[in-house]
C-alpha cells in the first residue's frame, strides 16, 4: 500500500511526564480519506499535532516511535517546512485572522507556495469554486464570517496549499447539522476530485464514516479498534457506542451511559 502517511507507534508526554500517547500506530494511503475517530480526551488532537510538528508550542515531545510523511521520517522537521512540503493542518476551532478579509487570509496562504514551481498559481477561483459563499464575502473581514463560513475559510487555505495531506481537526465543532453535512460533502469532492488524501479528526461518528474508506477509534491514547468504515459502521460495539444505536432493545443510546470498564473490557479481550 502506497501511504503518504505512516504512524509508528508513537508515544507522546507532555511537560516530560504527562503520557497522552501510547504506541499509536496509523497509516494514512495516497488520496484516501482516513478517519480518526474517539471522545473528548482521548488523544485525537494531539496525534496531528505529533504529525505537523506544533508539540513544541505546548512543551509536548514525541518519545519514541516514528512518523513519516511520504516516506520520509518527519523528525526535527520544523512545521513551515511540512506545509511547503505539502502537509496541512486545520486546526480545531478554524483558526482565521479575524481582522483580515477573506481574500486576505487566502493570500496570507500562499506563504505555503514559497519556492515552489506552482507558485505562480495561486488557486483563489479554485477556493470559490468549492466555496461560492467565500466568493461573496471576499471583502469581508474574516471575524465576522458565521462559524461555518469560518470552517470553509480554513479549508480554503488548506487548498491554497495544493497539499497531499490535510488533517482536518473537528471540522463540525459547533456547527449546526445541515452547515455539517455540506462540509463533510465539499470535502469528499475534495478528496473525490483533486486527489488529497484527508486524515479527518472527528467526534461525529456517523457522518466521518459515512466519507471515509477506513477509520480508527481511540481510547486513552491508543488505537482500540480500526477497519474499513463499513466494517465500523456494522460493528455493535461502535453502533452501541459511537453512532448511538444497539443493545438488545435497538434503541438509540450513548457509550456514557455504559460503565467504562465494560467497553473496555469487551474492545479490549
Amino acid at each position: 500500500m502506497d501511504a503518504v502517511l505512516e504512524i509508528e507507534n508513537i508515544e507522546v508526554v507532555y511537560n516530560k511526564t504527562v503520557q497522552v500517547l501510547r504506541g499509536l500506530s496509523l497509516t494514512v494511503p495516497r488520496g484516501a480519506i482516513v478517519a480518526l475517530l474517539g471522545s473528548n480526551g482521548a488523544g485525537k488532537s494531539t496525534t496531528l499535532k505529533s504529525v505537523s510538528g506544533l508539540l513544541a508550542l505546548e512543551d509536548g515531545e514525541v518519545t519514541a516511535g516514528d512518523i513519516r510523511f511520504k516516506g520520509q521520517s518527519l523528525k526535527n522537521r520544523p512545521p513551515e517546512k511540512l506545509v511547503r512540503e505539502g502537509l496541512f493542518h486545520v486546526m480545531e476551532g478554524r483558526r482565521v485572522f479575524e481582522d483580515l478579509t477573506v481574500e486576505e487570509n487566502l493570500v496570507a496562504a500562499t506563504y505555503a507556495l514559497s519556492g515552489r514551481e506552482d507558485a505562480r498559481s495561486r488557486g483563489y477561483e479554485l477556493v470559490y469554486d468549492y466555496f461560492p459563499r467565500l466568493r461573496e464575502r471576499r471583502r469581508q473581514l474574516a471575524g465576522y464570517l458565521s462559524g461555518g463560513e469560518q470552517q470553509m475559510l480554513a479549508l480554503g487555505r488548506a487548498l491554497i496549499a495544493r497539499p497531499e495531506l490535510i488533517m482536518l481537526d473537528e471540522p463540525s465543532l459547533g456547527l449546526a447539522p445541515l452547515l455539517v453535512e455540506e462540509i463533510f460533502e465539499i470535502v469528499a469532492r475534495i478528496n473525490r476530485e483533486q486527489g488529497t488524501a484527508i486524515l479527518l479528526v472527528e467526534q461525529n461518528a456517523a457522518v466521518s464514516l459515512a466519507i471515509a474508506s477506513y477509520g480508527y477509534i481511540m481510547e486513552n491514547g491508543k488505537i482500540v479498534i480500526d477497519g474499513p468504515a463499513e466494517k465500523l459502521t456494522a460493528n455493535e460495539d461502535v453502533r452501541e457506542f459511537y453512532l448511538g444505536v444497539g443493545g438488545q432493545d435497538g434503541e438509540a443510546r450513548s457509550y456514557r451511559e455504559i460503565k467504562h470498564y465494560k467497553r473496555r473490557k469487551r474492545w479490549l479481550s
